[in-house]
């Protein structure tokens, strides 16, 4: 009778053990499952956030433009004055992260700190002033266009800076981007939608790809001062790098407008704005609220992703400034314009696939190893 108790005590147990680790098994999926749906909100919202910001800031700055203004250091000025914007952002992180004891044992010298934001707040100033002539000079769509060129030259860059390995499909996509800048360079007929002449057409074209080859460089480079000088990347270090250096780049701005001596004409500019005085200052304003809801979104995907996946993302609004260019400014989509977005969209396709296909390799190699770890036996 003891033996039969014992028995069916152990039976009981064995299925309590059973139900518990089936209860467990069942419950990690969904927790696993749950935070991949959250990460890939988070992505999604980013993704939105860069395109949507990036977007409405290039049309707004086309604006200023339309409507009377002149200055290219009050446009280049608004690219980086709303950093005050991601203060609480940046407060709210540093102490959740002190909070948390999520503070490095190891911090790089605060004069080194302080080199690269200068550095690269001094970088991030020339790279809105370029884009500024562009801005001034081009149609939106010949702008944008152009600018797709950031992806040839962030190859270029991440292959001498972070050791990215240079892949037939990469090779292809410089090759087609190049030449779709190309042909928008000799497409002189684009002027003529804005009355610019073709010495000035020439500057903005040789600005906006300065700006694009700077921006590429400029993230590059933070890329590898993460990787080499902080050794971290925590979302309040990706947010600083963001919310320092344009500071710097403000502040150049400031010292900028004064030494050119387009602050004197800004009163003037303000009373001859076609639509108003309210109007200016909400378009200056909205461009710089615009750009920083682009730069969280570049941030966010930073954080999350990669640097290099935050530039191809932008890159996507190649297809979506021109056409919104063409419906709210008349701007002249010809055939040599059409032949040259095809171009640069088979680049950009060509450059999404080649890292598509480097992640699943990279994945599989994972998983590979990961299957002979678990198969080693212990000792």
């Amino acid at each position: 009778m003891e033996m039969e108790l014992q028995l069916q005590t152990t039976d009981v147990s064995r299925r309590e053990k059973n139900s518990h680790r089936s209860t467990i098994i069942t419950q990690q999926p969904q927790h696993s499952r749950f935070k991949k749906y959250k990460w890939w909100f988070r992505i999604f919202l980013y993704i939105i956030f860069l395109l949507a910001g990036q977007s409405a800031a290039t049309l707004l700055g086309r604006l200023y433009y339309d409507k009377g203004g002149n200055s290219k250091w009050m446009a280049t000025f608004v690219q980086s004055s709303g950093f005050p914007l991601l203060l609480p952002l940046l407060l709210y992180v540093k102490f959740t992260e002190m909070r948390n004891n999520d503070s490095p044992d190891t911090k790089p010298k605060v004069s080194t700190i302080f080199s690269l934001y200068v550095a690269f707040g001094l970088l991030l100033a020339g790279n809105n002033l370029m884009y500024s002539y562009g801005l001034l000079y081009l149609p939106v769509s010949t702008y944008s266009l152009i600018c797709a060129t950031q992806l040839a030259f962030n190859a270029v860059f991440a292959f001498f800076l972070n050791s990215q390995k240079f892949a037939a499909l990469i090779f292809n996509s410089i090759v087609l981007l190049t030449i779709s800048a190309s042909l928008l360079a000799v497409n002189v007929d684009s002027e003529d939608s804005m009355g610019v002449p073709r010495g000035k057409y020439i500057i903005g074209f040789f600005c906006t790809l300065g700006a694009s080859a700077a921006f590429s460089l400029y993230l590059s480079l933070v890329q590898f001062c993460f990787e080499k000088v902080i050794k971290r990347e925590t979302f309040s270090t990706v947010l600083d790098m963001q919310f320092y250096p344009s500071l710097i780049a403000t502040c150049a701005c400031v010292v900028g407008l004064f030494a050119s001596g387009e602050w004197k004409t800004l009163d003037n500019e303000i009373k001859g704005y076609q639509k108003g005085r309210v109007s200016y200052i909400m378009t200056l304003l909205w461009t710089a609220v615009t750009w920083q809801i682009s730069s969280i979104g570049m941030l966010g995907l930073v954080f999350e992703v990669s640097s290099l996946f935050s530039n191809v993302i932008g890159t996507m609004a190649l297809p979506i400034v021109p056409i919104l260019a063409v419906l709210l400014f008349h701007d002249k989509i010809n055939g040599v314009k059409i032949i040259a977005l095809l171009l640069a969209l088979w680049g950009f396709l060509s450059y999404i696939y080649q890292h598509y296909l480097d992640d699943k390799k990279a994945k599989a190699d994972k998983s590979d190893g990961l299957e002979v770890s678990s198969e080693t036996p212990f000792h």
